[in-house]
């Protein structure tokens, strides 16, 4: 058994019976949609047209919601439902960024996930949901797709029909009869602003950040450079550039920026307490010295910042209060329970060094030392699997971030010891081997970094990214405060000026500031691409 939708856009009018039937059935708060439909005008007039679609969760076979959910509070039912179990919740947001379909919301009453479960409360007593009954025109069909009675399992043997995002390989069981691409993919139309689409300003609870959004939609964006292209040539204005082209006429809310400065701020926290030891860790492998207050140092830089990383994680919870769920209540497949799990086992093993250096335990150093930095690779890199877990952001799924997220641990840890050197140690010696780290980190970065923006990007949501990047809303962030006073200055800094603490403590902090502004861009700009 296995159920699933079929839209057919043949009969469907737009009436909004269905977010309207969803809305009540599950009291979905204003300004979220379990259930809505889409807008798409084609054409210009004489010869235009309107198309409606029906977005919601697709119930996806291999659904990555599920996968990337740390406390199992969206599981696969037996019979293909996707459901969703909101007291385990804990409003991590993973969920909204791994759904290709822009198919799950935080509820602004129960500050949990929430989506269409398939009214599998109706379901489940023989009823069929909400939604496909109050339809006046059959346009929304439901059943069991594995048995041939079912008039779902007719109309997929005899009808051609299409998914959204089925590149993804999540195998959505939601399926439209004439369905349009223009509709379908995001992309593939602009926004259009007038009464029907002034929903899309944001309404309710995602007012605030949909309201910036507005001002930064990549669509409009797009076609104002374009219009500036073709101005040089042949005097088209904005107007002639969107006309003709398919534009979204009404569409649910933007939900602006999810994983916002928290998410950037833990990121770059945990890059400094991973490579405070890993640096450290480094010293010992090429014999370098360092005395007993460096050690401590090293200890209480890495403890301090975790902490601060934990702390930064629980408030981006939409429920901090149930973020223990994360190691009691695990769900293993998710890389933020690998990660927490991880973060967990690296604070303890600090720890464990420190009690250890205390009471002049030294029988265990050496294995303790290579274990730590084990485990302090694994919390430095495992946000780039966690990442590459949100299917629905392609600029994530980069196989650089990785080396990313590594590399820029190596140079936050460094960057810490060189801010340190005005108190700590300061010898030559010392100062050479932060300054190889340095310049070293600083070198492979840039070099990831271009790699990440000029590789061939497979899809139009990763190459739109890069553009907002390199040539919109983020370009001078990125131009100037990442690559060249973060990177450049350092590195000119420590090639042509003398190598003092003063110098080496500014340039540390230069690069420091500069990791925090990649990661803010990398965070944010594949959310502002648009999933629906």
């Amino acid at each position: 058994m296995k159920y699933g939708f079929v839209i057919d856009n043949r009969k469907c009018i737009g009436c909004h019976a269905c977010t309207t039937a969803c809305k009540s059935e599950h009291d979905v708060a204003v300004g979220v949609n379990r259930t809505w439909v889409k807008y798409i005008e084609k054409g210009t007039f004489p010869d235009s047209r309107r198309l409606f679609s029906v977005m919601r969760c697709n119930h996806c076979t291999d659904a990555p919601c599920v996968e990337i959910c740390p406390v199992e509070s969206l599981f696969i039912r037996d019979d293909g439902i996707v459901d969703f179990d909101n007291r385990r919740c804990i409003a991590c947001k993973s969920c909204t960024q791994a759904c290709p379909y822009d198919a799950l919301y935080i509820d602004p009453k129960t500050h949990t996930a929430a989506k269409c479960n398939y009214c599998a409360h109706r379901v489940d007593i023989g009823l069929e949901p909400a939604c496909v009954n109050v339809c006046p025109e059959h346009a929304i069909i439901s059943g069991d797709m594995e048995n041939p009675e079912t008039e779902i399992a007719q109309l997929l043997a005899r009808q051609q029909v299409s998914v959204r995002k089925g590149e993804k390989g999540t195998n959505p069981n939601l399926f439209y009869i004439d369905g349009d691409q223009a509709s379908l993919q995001p992309s593939a139309a602009i926004d259009d602003v007038s009464m029907w689409s002034a929903q899309t300003l944001g309404v309710g609870h995602y007012a605030k950040e949909a309201e910036k959004m507005a001002f930064t939609n990549p669509d409009v964006i797009d076609a104002i450079q374009q219009s500036n292209d073709e101005n040089i040539d042949s005097g088209s204005t904005l107007l002639d550039v969107m006309r003709g082209k398919p534009r979204r006429a009404y569409q649910a809310p933007n939900k602006g920026i999810l994983w916002g400065w928290e998410v950037s701020g833990y990121v770059w926290t945990k890059a400094i307490s991973a490579g405070s030891f890993l640096v450290l860790f480094l010293a010992t492998l090429f014999g370098k010295d360092f005395s007993d207050t460096t050690y401590w140092w090293t200890l209480g830089l890495a403890l301090f910042f975790l902490t601060a990383t934990g702390a930064l994680l629980v408030m981006d919870l939409d429920q901090p209060k149930r973020f223990l769920n994360v190691i009691f209540r695990p769900q293993w497949k998710s890389w933020l329970v690998k990660g927490g799990y991880s973060i967990t086992a690296y604070g303890g093993l600090i720890t464990l060094l420190g009690v250890l250096k205390y009471f002049e335990v030294d029988a265990f150093h050496t294995p303790l030392m290579w274990l730590t930095a084990i485990i302090g690779v694994v919390v430095a890199i495992y946000t780039a699997f966690l990442f590459a877990q949100a299917k629905g952001r392609d600029f994530w799924q980069s196989p650089a971030l990785v080396i990313h997220m590594l590399v820029h641990s190596f140079m936050a840890g460094a960057a810490a010891f060189g801010i340190l050197s005005l108190f700590a140690d300061s010898h030559a010696s010392w100062m050479d081997f932060l300054k190889v780290v340095l310049v070293t980190g600083i070198l492979v970065n840039f070099f990831t970094i271009l790699v990440e923006i000029n590789i061939t990007h497979p899809t139009s949501d990763a190459k739109r990214t890069v553009k907002m990047i390199t040539k919109g809303m983020y370009k001078n962030m990125f131009w100037g405060g990442v690559m060249i006073f973060g990177n450049i200055i350092p590195l000119l800094m420590l090639f042509f000026v003398d190598l003092t603490p003063v110098t080496m403590a500014i340039a540390s902090a230069i690069v420091l500031i500069g990791i925090y502004l990649t990661e803010k861009i990398w965070v944010e700009a594949p959310q502002r691409i648009s999933l629906s």
